[in-house]
Parts: structure tokens; C-alpha cells; sequence
């Protein structure tokens, strides 16, 4: 289905790109200000929730998840492995590939960080059921967008 308008150029609160910025922007800092007495930036908590998820995940595949380039993704691995809460570790198969591993203060930063998502989701005011179609939509809207031929 392809959405046809007539108005070539719709007022700025109309436009998606401006609610999906604005949303982000939004969400991202409530979650800022809660990880920062943590000791986390938000960045670093996207990493470390794929680590909790997984441990032993490659840099390569933090770097997918999270969608920094690796260049950007190395120096917040550098600061989360000397606040301890990471190691990298080259594979023993492949000296190439970068592992990351969570470490005891790293497994505890994930009880005291559990409270903030549930803040945040809180604070949308949505259902959960509101919740769950809001996100299912967004990552539907993203793979979509992302493998539509926009040349």
C-alpha cells in the first residue's frame, strides 16, 4: 500500500522522520538520565545489553546489533572493560575475531540497571499491550525501510 499526499510539503509536526527523531531523542534521554548515576551512557547500556544476552558475543556482532561502526564502538569498549565490567578477549580459533565477555561487576551492573527499563516503559504511559505493538511496528517499520530500494 503506498501513501499518496497531496500537499508536496507537510508541516514539520506531520513529517514521521520528525516523530521518530523527536520519540528517540526523548526516550534516549530519560534513559541517559537514569544510567548516569550507573556509571553507563546510553550507548554503553545498548552494548551491555547484548552481552547480558549473550556472552561471548564477537565486536562485529555488537557492532550490527547496536549499529555503531566499530571505530566508534571501540573506544566504549575500552571504557566499559576499565570500569570493569566487560572483558575483550581475542578467539582462541580466530586471533582476529574480538570476544566480549561479562565479568562479576558486569553481572551485577545488570541487577541495578533492571529498574530503569521498567522506568521508562512506565513513563510512556502506554498498555503493554500499546507497548508491544508500538515496538513490533517500529522494527517492522525498520526492516522495511531498510530493504526498500529508495534509488
Amino acid at each position: 500500500m503506498e501513501i499518496v499526499r497531496e500537499d508536496r510539503h507537510a508541516a514539520l509536526a506531520d513529517q514521521l522522520c520528525f516523530a521518530l527523531y523527536a520519540a528517540s531523542k526523548t526516550v534516549g534521554n530519560a534513559y541517559r538520565t537514569l544510567l548516569e548515576p550507573l556509571g553507563l551512557t546510553y550507548p554503553q547500556y545498548l552494548v551491555m545489553l547484548g552481552v547480558w544476552a549473550q556472552d561471548g558475543l564477537t565486536v562485529a556482532e555488537v557492532s550490527a546489533a547496536v549499529g555503531l561502526e566499530t571505530s566508534t564502538l571501540s573506544p566504549l569498549l575500552k571504557r566499559l572493560e576499565q570500569a570493569g565490567f566487560l572483558t575483550r578477549r581475542r578467539d582462541t580459533a580466530d586471533e582476529r575475531v574480538v570476544r566480549l565477555h561479562l565479568t562479576a561487576a558486569g553481572a551485577e551492573l545488570e541487577r541495578s540497571v533492571a529498574p530503569v527499563r521498567e522506568r521508562v516503559e512506565n513513563a510512556t504511559g502506554l498498555t503493554a499491550a500499546e507497548f508491544a505493538q508500538l515496538r513490533g511496528a517500529l522494527l517492522r517499520l525498520q526492516r522495511t525501510v531498510s530493504g526498500a530500494d529508495l534509488s
